[in-house]
């Protein structure tokens, strides 16, 4: 969360002439539905099915940027889809930062409690693993212009393609 996946993920797409699809916005478009509300409806097993089916047809379609919620990769075979289906950049971002990002977000669920910085750093510990295992390229977001970010993933993109 607050890593910056859709304004990276946007950019990034305009560098690569790719789409940009965020499968966050594509299971609100599917539900008709916002995820806190399907989070209080449904509960968090409830989006994370919606969310699986989301990327497992999202990752099979060719020439695009996709951005996934932070908790995608809890489901092996979402990591799966996305390890085989594409390349994984993994934007990792300090606490202190995902806690600037999201202070005044109420459209995280699970941020809305007394202590966001509690709550972020369990996520991160049982996250980070996950996602350092299916990551193809791990870099840095915190205090670093977007560009330079979107730049130093074009770099590893393209000695991955080389490779």
């Amino acid at each position: 969360m607050g890593a910056g996946k859709s304004t990276i993920g946007r950019l990034l797409s305009h560098e690569l002439g790719l789409e940009f699809i965020d499968s966050d916005k594509v299971i609100e478009e599917r539900s008709g539905a916002d995820i806190p509300w399907i989070f209080d409806v449904e509960g968090e097993q409830g989006f994370r099915d919606r969310e699986a089916c989301t990327i497992d047809d999202l990752t099979s379609m060719n020439n695009i940027i996709l951005a996934t919620g932070g908790g995608a990769v809890l489901r092996e075979k979402n990591r799966q889809n996305l390890q085989s289906r594409g390349q994984v950049i993994y934007l990792l971002t300090s606490i202190e930062q995902q806690l600037e990002r999201t202070a005044k977000d109420r459209n995280r669920p699970l941020l809305q409690t007394e202590n966001p910085e509690l709550v972020l750093r369990k996520l991160l510990a049982e996250r980070d693993p996950l996602y350092k295992s299916c990551a193809d390229v791990i870099v840095r977001t915190d205090r670093r212009h977007p560009r330079a970010v979107v730049n130093e993933i074009l770099r590893h993109v393209r000695q991955l393609n080389q490779a």
